[in-house]
C-alpha cells in the first residue's frame, strides 16, 4: 500500500521562527501551538513526516553548522519524547542568490526520496509557513497547506488534522496483463459517479449493484480476453476492485468494521463481512442455470473469492432461490449493503483490541 507522507518545514511551522542568531539558544526554541497533539493524531491514522527546510547560509562563519544542529537536536529530542519521528531530514543551506535545485520551492532535495518511495500522492501535503510551500506542494504534485501564517489560505495544525482526518477516502488501481487491461478508481465518501464496463452486460450490472448499495463511487473499465471465456475478466476485475477498496480504506481508524444482508423476489442473500485485513471467504448457495446473461454463475463464486482475499476482508455468503437473476443480483447488493456498513466512519479509533487491522 502507498505511503501517506507529510513533508513538513521546520521554522514557523514545527517551532516557531527562531530570531537571528538565536539558533543556539535552546531556552528560546517554542513550539508551534497544537504541532504535537497533531502529529501525534496524524501518526496514529498512517501518516509518515518527511522534515524539509532551507537554512540560509548554513556551514558558513556567520551560521556554522554546530550552532544549528544543537538546536536541530534539541527540536528532535523535543518531539522523540512524544513518540514523534521523521522518517528522513533534508536541509538546504544555500542563500536564496545561489540558485540552488534543492532550495524550496524546487524540488531537487526530494528527488532521491521521491523515487524510492510509493506516495500515495492524493493523500499526502506539504505544511509550511510560507508560499514557497505550497509551490513545492504544487511541483511535486500533493496537496499544500499553511500554518497560521495569516491569510486566506492558513489554517492550525487542529484544522490540519481535520481536513486529513476527513479528506475523501479514494484510490485508483491500473493492472495491466496479458488477459485483461483494467482501470479502477473508487472514493468511498461520495456516492457517484459510477460508470463501470466489462463488455459483460450483466456483470456491469452486478458491479453497478455493489457501488451503489455500498455508497461510494466507482469507475471502472475492462477490456478482457473474452474470446477465450469470461474466467479472466471476472477474476481480474474482483482483484482490482478490492485492492482499491483496501487501499481507499487507509489505516481503517473509525470505520465500521463489520456489515451484516436482502430479499430479491424469491431470492435472499445473507452477508456477514469483517474487514479484518485477513481475507477468508465462505460460501453456500447452488444457481439453478449456468448462466446469466454473458455471465457463467459459476464465476460469481469466485468473483466474491477473489474480492475477499483482495480487500482483505472475512466474507460470508449464503444465497437461495429460484431464479439465477435474481439469486446473483441479491448477492451483490446484500455484499454492497454490507460494505456500507463496514465503510462508514463512526469516530476515529482503529476498531481493535489489537491494534491493527493487517
Amino acid at each position: 500500500m502507498a505511503d501517506k507522507i507529510l513533508f513538513i518545514d521546520r521554522d514557523g511551522t514545527l517551532i516557531e521562527e527562531p530570531e537571528d542568531n538565536q539558533v543556539d539558544q535552546l531556552e528560546k526554541v517554542r513550539l508551534v501551538p497544537g504541532v504535537i497533539p497533531a502529529l501525534i493524531e496524524l501518526a496514529r491514522i498512517g501518516y509518515r513526516f518527511v522534515m524539509i527546510s532551507n537554512q540560509d547560509g548554513l556551514g558558513t562563519a556567520a551560521f556554522p553548522k554546530e550552532r544549528f544542529e544543537l538546536c536541530q537536536n534539541h527540536v528532535l529530542a523535543l518531539f522523540s519524547t512524544q513518540g514523534i519521528t521523521f522518517d528522513e531530514i533534508f536541509i538546504c543551506p544555500h542563500l536564496p542568490d545561489e540558485g540552488c535545485e534543492c532550495r524550496k520551492p524546487r524540488a531537487g532535495l526530494l528527488t532521491r526520496f521521491l523515487a524510492e518511495t510509493d506516495i500515495d500522492m492524493s493523500a499526502s501535503a506539504v505544511i509550511g509557513d510560507r508560499e514557497t510551500d505550497l509551490e513545492l506542494a504544487e511541483r511535486i504534485g500533493v496537496s499544500g497547506m499553511l500554518v497560521e501564517p495569516g491569510g486566506e489560505r492558513a489554517t492550525s495544525w487542529p484544522g490540519i488534522v481535520d481536513f486529513l482526518r476527513h479528506s475523501d477516502r479514494k484510490a485508483a488501481i491500473e493492472r495491466n496483463t496479458s488477459e485483461t487491461r483494467i482501470k479502477v478508481s473508487v472514493n468511498l465518501d461520495n456516492e457517484g459517479p459510477i460508470q463501470v464496463s466489462t463488455g459483460i452486460g450483466f456483470f456491469d450490472h452486478m458491479l453497478e449493484q455493489i457501488s451503489k448499495h455500498g455508497g461510494f463511487s466507482l469507475s471502472l473499465q475492462c477490456v478482457g480476453d473474452l474470446g477465450v471465456d469470461d474466467h479472466h475478466t471476472v477474476e481480474d476485475v474482483a482483484i482490482c476492485l478490492g485492492t482499491a477498496l483496501r487501499n481507499a480504506l487507509g489505516s481503517k481508524h473509525g470505520i465500521g468494521r463489520y456489515g451484516f444482508v436482502a430479499p430479491m423476489d424469491e431470492s435472499e442473500a445473507r452477508v456477514s463481512i469483517d474487514l479484518s485485513g485477513r481475507g477468508r471467504f465462505v460460501f453456500n448457495g447452488q444457481f439453478p442455470t449456468e448462466r446469466v446473461g454473458g455471465l457463467a454463475t459459476e464465476m460469481i463464486e469466485h468473483f466474491f473469492r477473489s474480492l475477499s482475499d483482495s480487500v482483505g476482508a472475512a466474507l460470508h455468503i449464503e444465497v437461495f432461490g429460484q431464479n439465477s437473476h435474481h439469486m446473483a443480483e441479491a448477492s451483490f447488493k446484500s455484499v454492497g449493503r454490507a460494505l456500507r456498513q463496514a465503510f462508514r466512519l463512526d469516530g476515529t479509533e482503529l476498531p481493535s483490541t489489537k491494534g491493527t487491522l493487517s
